[in-house]
Formats: C-alpha cells, sequence, structure tokens
C-alpha cells in the first residue's frame, strides 16, 4: 500500500487547484437609485435587467430608494405610485430600501404600496405603530447559489428626525440615527458570506459608514443622487451610486472563495441608450401614461429654464399672484429640475416640478421674522438657498464654514432695504411652514389650494414667460 502513497499524493496536489476553483462563486447584482417614478424608462431598465438574467439567472436586482415622486402619471394614479410598483414587480426586484420621498403618501400610503409589491422593503432605523401594518424588514437574507447575502437598509433623516417630507406623513413613525443603527447589526458579517448596507443616506454617509464599519463588502446608495463611475472604493467597502431618474444603474459583481468576497467590480449600463425594451413593459408603460390631461399646454417659454433659481422664481411669482401676497419663499428641494426646453409648458411640466401636494400657506411676518424663516428653510432643506418673490437677497456665507449663513440682508424689489418692522403677506408651501421652526407670532394658514394649481393657474393667464437671466439671490463670502 506505502508504494502507491506517492501517486496518491501527485493525485491530490494535482486536484487542489480544482477543488479551490469549485468554492469560487460569483454574486451579480443590479441596482438602481432615486428613480423618483421615471416610468418611461422601464422597457429598457427591463431589457438590461433581461439581457443580465440570461448570463446570471440568479441576479439580484436592488433599489436604494427614492422610487416614486416626480412624474404625475405616477403620483396622481390611484392608489398613489402604484404604476412604479408594478413596474418593479415585472422588472424582477428583490428589495428596496425606503427613500424619503416613500413617505410621501403617509404610512397608510406607503402600506398600502408594500402590500401590492412583490418584493421587500428594508429599513432598519424606523419603527412604527402595530396598528399601521407597515410591512418593512430591517435586513434579509438570499440565498444566491448558496452563498449567504445578507442585506440592511437605511433611510436618511434630516434635522428633525424624520426623512426629508412631510412631518405629517411620519405620524406613528420614529426614527434612530442611520450610523447608530447600523453599527448594531455588525452580527451579520459573520452569519453571511456577503455583507451589503442599501442606503438612503447620500454619498458622505456612506462614506463616513465605510470608513467607521468596514465589516460591508458593498454600499449601494441614493439620496444625494451622485454619480459614481462604476463603483468607489473607501476602507475595503466599494460604495456605488448613480444620478437620479434611470439614466444609468449598475451592474456589481462580487466574487466569493471559501465564504469570503475577494473581488469586487462595478459598472455602470446606459439605460437611456440601451439598444433594447421590453415589449410586455412598454404596453405597461403606456397603458398607465394614457391621460390626456397631463399633457395639455399652459404656456409657452421664450426661452429655456437653465438653473433651479429661474423655476423658482417663477414657482414664487405664481404664489404672490395668485394670493395676492407680498413675498413668497420656495424651498430648494421642492424645485424638483433644473431645465426645460423652450416650447410648451405643460400641466405634466408642473406636476413634475411640484410633485408633493403641498398646500399654500398664508401668514403674516414682519421684517425680522422674515429673515429668520428665511434662514431657518435654508438650514432645513440640505439642497440649498430658497426661492423667492417681493424681495431679494443677499447672502453672505462664512469662509471657514461655506454652508454656514453668516449674514442675510433682505431688500424691496427695488433694490432699497426692506423695513424690518414692517409687516408683509408671506406665502409659502406646507412643507415649508412646517420645518423652518424660527419663531413667529403667525404660524399660518392653509388656504386649501396646493401650490401646484396656483402654478397652473398663474401660467394659464401667462401667453408666454422669459426668466433668462433671472434671480434675486446674491452670494458671498466673507
Amino acid at each position: 500500500m506505502r508504494r502507491h502513497l506517492p501517486t496518491l499524493l501527485a493525485l491530490v496536489l494535482m486536484l487542489a487547484p480544482a477543488l479551490t476553483r469549485a468554492e469560487r462563486k460569483e454574486v451579480h447584482i443590479l441596482s438602481a437609485n432615486d428613480m423618483h417614478a421615471n416610468i418611461q424608462a422601464f422597457p429598457k431598465l427591463t431589457a438590461v435587467a433581461d439581457s443580465l438574467r440570461t448570463l446570471y439567472p440568479q441576479l439580484l436586482i436592488l433599489s436604494a430608494g427614492d422610487n416614486r415622486t416626480g412624474e404625475p402619471l405616477n403620483d396622481l394614479y390611484q392608489p398613489a405610485a402604484y404604476p412604479m410598483v408594478a413596474l418593479m414587480n415585472q422588472v424582477g426586484f428583490h428589495a428596496t430600501a425606503l427613500g424619503n420621498h416613500e413617505f410621501d403618501s403617509g404610512p397608510e400610503g406607503l402600506a398600502r404600496l408594500i402590500n401590492l409589491s412583490t418584493f421587500s422593503y428594508l429599513c432598519a432605523n424606523i419603527k412604527s405603530d402595530p396598528g399601521l401594518k407597515l410591512h418593512t424588514r430591517p435586513c434579509q437574507v438570499f440565498d444566491v447559489e448558496g452563498v449567504k447575502v445578507g442585506i440592511v437598509g437605511v433611510v436618511q433623516l434630516g434635522t428633525h428626525g424624520i426623512p426629508d417630507t412631510h412631518p405629517d406623513n411620519c405620524k406613528g413613525l420614529s426614527f434612530t440615527p442611520a450610523k447608530e443603527t447600523v453599527a448594531q447589526y455588525e452580527w451579520m458579517r459573520k452569519e453571511c458570506d456577503v455583507f451589503i448596507l442599501l442606503s438612503h443616506v447620500g454619498y458622505e454617509g456612506d462614506v463616513e459608514i465605510a470608513q467607521e464599519m468596514p465589516w460591508f463588502d458593498l454600499i449601494v446608495g441614493g439620496h444625494t443622487h451622485t454619480q459614481i463611475d462604476g463603483g468607489e472604493t473607501h476602507n475595503g467597502v466599494l460604495i456605488t451610486q448613480n444620478a437620479n431618474r434611470l439614466n444609468l444603474v449598475t451592474h456589481t459583481t462580487l466574487v466569493v472563495e471559501d465564504g469570503k468576497v475577494v473581488e469586487k467590480r462595478a459598472e455602470n449600463i446606459d439605460v437611456r441608450n440601451f439598444p433594447n425594451e421590453n415589449k410586455v413593459v412598454a404596453d405597461m408603460m403606456r397603458f398607465f401614461s394614457d391621460n390626456p390631461e397631463f399633457y395639455k399646454d399652459l404656456t409657452r417659454l421664450e426661452t429655456p429654464f437653465t438653473t433651479y433659481d429661474q423655476l423658482g422664481c417663477m414657482m414664487t411669482d405664481a404664489f404672490v399672484a395668485e394670493t395676492d401676497a407680498d413675498i413668497a419663499i420656495e424651498n430648494a428641494g421642492g424645485i424638483r429640475y433644473e431645465s426645460h426646453p423652450a416650447g410648451s409648458f405643460t400641466v405634466s411640466d408642473v406636476l413634475r416640478l411640484d410633485p408633493f401636494g403641498n398646500k399654500a400657506v398664508l401668514m403674516e411676518l414682519n421684517g425680522r421674522e422674515l429673515h429668520d424663516m428665511i434662514i431657518s428653510c435654508y438650514e432645513n432643506d440640505d439642497h440649498g438657498f430658497p426661492s423667492i418673490s417681493g424681495i431679494k437677497c443677499e447672502v453672505t456665507f462664512d469662509k471657514k464654514d461655506t454652508l454656514k449663513i453668516k449674514k442675510l440682508a433682505l431688500f424691496t424689489p427695488d433694490g432699497k432695504k426692506l423695513n424690518m418692522k414692517g409687516n408683509y403677506r408671506v406665502v409659502t408651501n406646507s412643507y415649508v411652514a412646517s420645518v423652518a421652526d424660527s419663531p413667529r407670532r403667525d404660524q399660518g394658514q392653509t388656504i386649501n389650494r396646493q401650490t401646484s394649481d396656483l402654478i397652473m393657474e398663474y401660467l394659464r393667464k401667462q401667453p408666454s414667460i422669459n426668466y433668462e437671466g433671472v434671480s434675486r439671490i446674491t452670494f458671498k463670502k466673507k
């Protein structure tokens, strides 16, 4: 028998590389983020998924949240946002994070959408009253050809400790900080071969998590619409994210050997220019798009809109004109796109620009209260300085802290200093009235008209409009 030992040993040595290779497996992930109800992209998105599934039958399809809000064909459908759910079901999504805009129909609307979905909603930092029956999960483990893939979801929180939505949309819900919550899930690292964070906290937050919690293999991110070329590696953690509205998605490959990720690759796929489309989903999209009311012209643009603030100036002009107010304020995050070509401006264009169903709120403020409210609006909205009508602003930022306002000066439209003791009739949206928490005597009265209705009524009265070069804000650093 001993004569055969060298032969057996040689055979084992020859087979060893093959045995090692047998333990090498790949996990393939298709991920999107901040789709914002761009249902028109779904025929091509589905074709992308179909093509990858042909090569990788156990393809995981994930969303990092903000699936809804931004397309009236979806947002005004009954039930609200059902078209996106139906289309995501058809694509074959496995899980989504909760984005802040998933709450735009309140807990009841979200619960209804979850019950209509064939995919999971993952959010570890949410707690809900049992009566809401909000069937979210903190985490989930998927089996991909014998590889255990663990996924934890988290949503961003604003300055008031809730996601960036109207406070009324979060009644019955409470939240814990994302990083604090994620730290409690380190135990999953030992339970899974692959560990993924499905994050709607934004690029900078994802980088912080990677630096402090390197036990994740991959962070699929959203919220800030940060375009990453494939993926970025921070402290050994691969981070992916794309700009909004499904121009690009990401295909990530994780190579696993003996229960450990040994190689990571990520590449962008151009959805808009993908050569094929899924015909079934194209028919579904056309069905959901069959509403001619959305395409009616309101006015014509003599020149294109080219900035968020130009559109914000138009919106606030509409608020003033339709409510007979002196001054209007619109938060930067309430202006949902930054450009529009010259030509027709339709009902759909307004509803995409202002999709939240916010009500107009009127209040009587003196100059000091107005000054403080504008600053508070800026501080509680992480998208930038608000747009205004009826006044001009000179904003001085601190040189050392470029996001901190050092001084805010207010002027009348003809350039005179605004009287800080004078009283002014101010109109804004119900979101700003709720989150801009500076002291004021008048908390405001809702006039039971949506701000989008004010914009449409205003535009119907204008044969054409031109906001080329219009801005009422000057920025300085000191």
